[in-house]
């Protein structure tokens, strides 16, 4: 018994270890008409050694046959065909499939297949999408009857179309009535509008549709337009009083894509007076009026050659009329890749709607975009259809009926950016720790979103950088606690959702003393001088000789010298030096030359002539006076250089010549008697020897306001005098 269980231990375990393939399931069969019969499963777990065998049993059960997938190199292990001749129509087969590897086999449930509930044809073939002529809005299909389909079966089709400018399409579902009829009217369409179309089929009691056909174009014949969509942008009444606007229109929503248009038609007259009415015509698609301020109507058709549209009316309301409003708020969001609009109404009587869009640029716009919305409080717009980093004016204008109501906006972008260009920044203001950053707005072309903020950095020479953060309102910051006489550099950066440039750097440097500063230095100058000078006006006004004295001191007058009381009181009216001077200059050998002399020697000679002047008023009073005084009065006095000889020290004087030239005696004795002359030489000569060291050398401190005042004359006496007086005589 032991023995026996021994023997049996290893089989067990093998058939432990044992792994079987799993159980095919989700069996699904398809007849290609005329081409295979083709089935697939999908096993929960395959395995790389196993493979698999389908099982067929046909012609209801009294034939059979298989086939055998690949091996584990096998690509698609998990379908498998039968071909004809062995494929018939109608017919049921049967279908099992089993799953075989190294350790066993697993068989599927059998299912059971009818022909003709699984068969799939080809597609049909369109060759031809044309209009029939007479008949609206239609077009008529042709194809051919797939070749691959059953003869004997009827065929469904499903029809699905769309104009060429859109993705939607829209499907219809229709029988072949006769055997071999291949055409089907499409009726219901747009004018002069061009359509895609395509077809599939299927047989009447398969489950199978073929695929879809190659894609066919057609147009619908040409007719009369179809309308309008009218509206106008209002502008400022001129100084005239005549008011611009300006008329936009463009076709309806429905018209025809490929519509055609002449021209249009426009009139307008003031309301309740159509006796006034006016008419243009024009090829454009807008029109600038310049229109009273009254209330005005106005009308515009276009037309072809097939005819005229549809009238499209607009009222324009009086300057002075006042529009209802109802839009209480408004939003914008971005919704995958569209731009959505909503509002809110408090009148709920108003059902339509105009929607105005046009981008936000420096300058005026003039390309302006508008939608009628009806039944609705929200308006939808594609992204692709806006440019992205533009900002948009989105205007929701109210209709009832012929009025239109006051508008509400606002501002939208489908994408944002970083701006283009930082602000442009400057430093005003600037002081010792203060200073004013300025900047200016960046254009609206170049901000590429909405600005948030600004953010001002600045950093002073080899220091730390800080920065403050205003909102975008905000144009100037001051900034504070700077340090005194110190270069700074600052930039601001202009931030959006999507992040934010700099300006370019700018430098200042703050100042070493303020401006208030300088005043108060300089209040307390004049403060100070203003008490000084409060003072001085006082005693001025109490005293003002004194005053006068001290600012304007008395300079000596030499004509009141006492040296002219030395000799008689007659020396100021006899001597006038300057005529004297000018006399002698008339002559040239009797100018009086000024003579060297050592730096330490006193006046060689003082000449005292006041007797020998008072001898030539004796004899020739008018003569010599006017000869020597010339009419003014100035009087020689002693020479405000003599030096001082100390007492006790003798002054050694040195050789002087006394005798006079023989022109200059010559001179003096001209006019006088001859003994008269002869006594003035003996006066001068005596006058001159007289002079001694003694007498140049007394005691007598010079008066220093007489050293500008003084003229010392230093008159040479020649030693030939005596011959010259001989030759003279």
């Amino acid at each position: 018994m032991g023995a026996w269980a021994l023997w049996m231990l290893p089989l067990l375990c093998k058939i432990s270890l044992a792994v079987l393939p799993a159980k095919p399931e989700n069996i699904s069969c398809i007849f290609y008409y005329k081409k295979n019969f083709t089935c697939t499963w999908s096993p929960e777990k395959e395995a790389n050694d196993t493979w698999y065998i389908v099982k067929r049993t046909y012609c209801y059960g009294r034939k059979s046959d298989h086939c055998t997938t690949g091996n584990s190199t096998s690509t698609n292990r998990t379908s498998c065909s039968f071909y004809p001749p062995t494929i018939t129509i109608p017919d049921i087969y049967t279908i099992q499939v089993e799953a075989q590897n190294a350790d066993g086999i697993i068989k599927s449930d059998t299912t059971k297949w009818i022909l003709a509930t699984i068969v799939k044809t080809e597609p049909p073939e369109i060759y031809s999408v044309k209009p029939v002529l007479g008949v609206k809005r239609m077009v008529q299909i042709k194809w051919k009857r797939p070749v691959l389909a059953p003869a004997s079966t009827t065929l469904k089709y499903m029809l699905r179309f769309r104009t060429v400018n859109s993705a939607h399409w829209m499907e219809i579902n229709f029988k072949e009535y006769f055997f071999g009829h291949a055409t089907y009217n499409l009726m219901g369409l747009q004018a002069f509008t061009e359509y895609v179309v395509a077809l599939q089929c299927v047989a009447e009691k398969s489950m199978f549709w073929s695929g879809w056909s190659q894609e066919k174009m057609g147009t619908t014949e040409e007719e009369a337009p179809h309308g309008l969509d009218l509206w106008r942008v209002l502008r400022p009444a001129m100084v005239d009083g005549r008011r611009p606007v300006q008329l936009l229109w463009k076709k309806a929503r429905e018209a025809p894509v490929l519509e055609k248009t002449l021209g249009y038609n426009i009139w307008y007259f003031p309301e309740n007076n159509t006796n006034l009415t006016e008419t243009r015509n024009t090829t454009n698609q807008q029109l600038d009026l310049y229109l009273g301020g009254k209330t005005y109507w106005v009308s515009v058709i276009s037309y072809n050659s097939l005819g005229e549209s549809p009238v499209a009316t607009l009222r324009i309301p009086a300057i002075d009329e006042k529009p209802f409003q109802c839009i209480e708020a408004m939003q914008a969001c971005l919704t995958q890749d569209q731009l959505v609009v909503e509002w809110q109404s408090s009148a709920p009587e108003v059902d339509t709607w105009m929607v105005e869009w046009c981008p936000d640029l420096d300058s005026e716009p003039s390309d302006f975009s508008w939608e009628s919305v009806s039944w609705a409080r929200n308006w939808t717009i594609q992204q692709d259809e806006l440019k992205p980093f533009w900002c948009y004016n989105i205007s929701v204008y109210p209709m009832l009926g012929d009025r239109v109501g006051e508008p509400y906006s606002i501002q939208a972008y489908v994408k944002e950016g970083v701006p283009s260009a930082g602000p442009v920044t400057k430093a005003e203001n600037i002081g010792v720790k203060t200073v004013t950053i300025t900047w200016k707005e960046i254009p609206k072309s170049q901000r590429n979103g909405f600005i948030s903020n600004y953010t001002i950095f600045y950093q002073a020479e080899d220091g730390e950088e800080f920065s403050k953060t205003v909102n975008s309102s905000i144009l100037q910051y001051g900034l504070e606690s700077l340090t005194r006489t110190t270069s700074y550099t600052v930039q601001v950066m202009a931030s959006t959702s999507a992040g934010g440039t700099n300006s370019t750097r700018i430098n200042f440097k703050t100042l070493s003393i303020s401006v208030l500063e300088i005043f108060l230095i300089t209040s307390l100058v004049g403060g100070g001088l203003l008490i000084l000078i409060i003072p001085m006006v006082a005693y001025g006004l109490k005293k003002p000789n004194k005053l006068k004295h001290l600012c304007w001191p008395d300079v000596p007058n030499p004509a009141e010298s006492s040296i002219a009381t030395w000799h008689g009181n007659d020396f100021k009216a006899k001597l006038n030096v300057k005529e004297f001077d000018e006399s002698v200059n008339t002559h040239e050998e009797r100018i009086l030359k000024p003579c060297s002399a050592p730096s330490d020697l006193i006046d060689k000679l003082v000449v005292n002539i006041e007797n020998f002047l008072e001898e030539v008023s004796t004899e020739e009073p008018g003569k010599g006076q006017e000869n020597i005084l010339g009419g003014e009065k100035n009087e020689y006095v002693t020479s405000p250089y003599r030096p001082y000889c100390p007492s006790g020290k003798n002054f050694k004087e040195p050789s002087i010549s006394t005798e006079i030239p023989s022109g200059k005696s010559q001179y003096l004795c001209s006019g006088m008697p001859e003994g008269n002359c002869s006594e003035a030489k003996e006066q001068l000569l005596s006058s001159a020897s007289s002079l001694g060291p003694d007498h140049l050398c007394e005691e007598r401190a010079p008066n220093p306001y007489l050293k500008n005042s003084v003229t010392t004359r230093e008159f040479l006496v020649s030693e030939k005098l005596p011959d010259q007086t001989e030759r003279e005589v």
